[in-house]
């Protein structure tokens, strides 16, 4: 029996769900969006020897490897997919630049350093070859936002791949791993405006994208904030000519083994995008620890720490009269003898006046570390200053006050 044609009515809620599956993936239409975010990042362009070098952005020969990676792929296996990942049109939003950090790193596989005579440099303690010491220069801290676009089937092939990878990926360098999903989604309650078509560009997608702040306390004053962008540039016909601001950049893989590059022009621009919510919600603060005073476990303690320390301050070696928490984490009558420690009121008021500036938490300031002996002597000396002007102010005239 053939079947029932379906009638516009159905169609159309198939249609809607697509488009409905489409918008919860993340991805546009012909857009696929790739964050890269992670403690160190690397992209190397022209870094050769023992100096390696990285770019203030992903470059498109570390995306594609990412991508080739995500999909599986060897590096003689992903020389076939090249061609195809190098047509994609690609730019790159830099939502949080970064620092520069360099390190070191020791290079074991008995390569060893080469003198001007072309010998192999030789440990005289040893007798072993000379390891070679090379030096790495790293992106800390810092995030981007990559929009690739290209043909629906190929973008959301890609997209599947970057949701599940089969080989870990990793930011330019094994050693950087990322601390964020690569494929970029909206949130619940995100919308994320289509810029329709390849026509709509790379900027239009960037922007489409809203920039969201690590913490509460990062957002901008407006609702709105301008990111600068690395767009691909390509010339929309065969007579057009680059523009003079445009910069070269050699990060287009032709071959991974060994590795060949052709160059691109990259033009820098900016793109005001929308301020969405925070990545991490606001963590209270630990309640204050607080001390049981009354109990009696406690006071045999304090008495203990008050005879241990013969009555003394351990900071001014005055007479104490209480003691102070070096630590919380046992207080509530559970107290040992070396969380508290002897202080006279003044050095107890001081102490507390720092703590409480510094919203310590369980673990407080000890006095007797040298570290804090000049802060407590600043505060020593401002509680006498205010002390004395409150006990002036009781007994002369205010015009007499300085």
């Amino acid at each position: 029996m053939p079947r029932r044609p379906r009638n516009g009515r159905h169609r159309q809620g198939r249609d809607a769900n697509r488009n409905r599956s489409r918008v919860m993936t993340g991805q546009l239409a012909n857009t696929l969006f790739v964050r890269l975010e992670g403690p160190l990042q690397a992209w190397g362009d022209n870094s050769k020897f023992v100096v390696r070098r990285t770019m203030e952005a992903p470059t498109k020969s570390g995306v594609v490897g990412l991508i080739c990676a995500a999909l599986g792929l060897s590096r003689q296996e992903a020389r076939a997919k090249l061609p195809e990942l190098n047509g994609l049109a690609f730019g790159v939003r830099i939502d949080r630049p970064g620092s520069r950090l360099w390190d070191w790193h020791t290079v074991g596989a008995k390569v060893g350093n080469v003198t001007a005579a072309g010998k192999v440099k030789i440990t005289q303690s040893t007798g072993e070859i000379e390891t070679l010491v090379t030096r790495r220069e790293y992106l800390a801290d810092a995030a981007f936002l990559v929009a690739l676009q290209g043909e629906p089937a190929l973008i959301q092939d890609l997209a599947k791949a970057l949701a599940a990878p089969r080989w870990p990926p990793y930011l330019g360098r094994k050693c950087c791993p990322p601390s964020a999903p690569l494929l970029a989604q909206p949130g619940p309650d995100e919308t994320w405006h289509n810029p329709a078509s390849m026509a709509g560009g790379l900027v239009e997608a960037l922007g489409a994208v809203p920039w969201r702040p690590r913490l509460t306390e990062d957002f901008p004053s407006s609702d709105t904030i301008s990111l600068p962008c690395l767009i691909q540039w390509q010339a929309p016909g065969a007579t057009e000519t680059a523009p003079s601001e445009a910069e070269v950049w050699y990060d287009v893989p032709i071959c991974s083994d060994p590795p060949v590059h052709d160059p691109r022009l990259v033009l820098r621009t900016e793109v005001v995008v929308r301020v969405g919510k925070a990545l991490q919600p606001p963590v209270p603060a630990p309640p204050r620890p607080r001390a049981d005073y009354r109990d009696s476990q406690y006071k045999k303690q304090r008495q203990q720490r008050l005879e241990a320390d013969h009555g003394l301050c351990v900071f001014c070696k005055m007479p104490a009269n209480t003691v102070q928490h070096v630590t919380y984490r046992r207080a509530g009558g559970n107290e040992a003898p070396e969380d508290l420690c002897s202080l006279c009121r003044l050095c107890h008021d001081a102490v507390t006046m720092l703590e409480y500036g510094l919203n310590m938490g369980l673990d407080r300031i000890n006095p007797e570390d040298p570290r804090w002996r000049d802060p407590i002597l600043r505060h020593r000396k401002e509680i006498l200053r205010t002390r004395s002007l409150e006990t002036r102010r009781r007994w002369l005239q205010p015009e007499e006050v300085e």
